[in-house]
């Protein structure tokens, strides 16, 4: 994509969770937060999303204070509000009061300068799920070894 750059991508999220749809949302951010994020300073490991009276709110999403940032630096661990359309939210309420879905924020990037995040309905994955998994992942990468010693 052009004029897009990943800050960060939740690659224990794919490995937890089966991403059954994406959304691009905004997030609201307060002074030295966007330095932060653009300067990569933020955990997202155990983040998720939650629709409450009718607005996203991101919880669990850190952004560590900015270091040249005065007396008016930001809390790190405060709730950030997402943006979305509507009726987008309202699909995604209805979507997560169905049992084993959640909202996890899979990607986080610059959009022309902006802040966006990629925000997964995901379902959580059993043990075996997460075996075959790997076994998946180690046979495909074996073919490519493979592969690549026959070139």
């Amino acid at each position: 994509m052009e004029g897009v750059k990943v800050l960060a991508d939740n690659r224990k999220a794919r490995f937890d969770y089966t991403v059954d749809e994406t959304l691009e949302c905004g997030i609201v951010l307060q002074g030295t937060e966007v330095k932060s994020m653009k300067a990569g300073k933020f955990a997202f490991a155990d983040a998720y999303a939650r629709v409450r009276d009718g607005e996203l709110w991101l919880i669990g999403f850190s952004i560590t204070p900015y270091d040249h940032a005065a007396i008016f630096n930001h809390t790190p661990d405060r709730e950030r509000k997402l943006l979305a359309h509507s009726a987008e939210i309202k699909r995604l309420e209805r979507k997560t009061e169905e049992k084993g879905f959640t909202l996890i924020p899979l990607k986080v990037y610059l959009k022309k300068g902006i802040v966006k995040i990629d925000l997964g309905i995901c379902k959580g994955k059993k043990g075996y799920d997460k075996r075959q998994d790997i076994k998946d992942k180690d046979l495909r990468r074996e073919a490519e070894r493979d592969f690549r010693m026959r070139l």
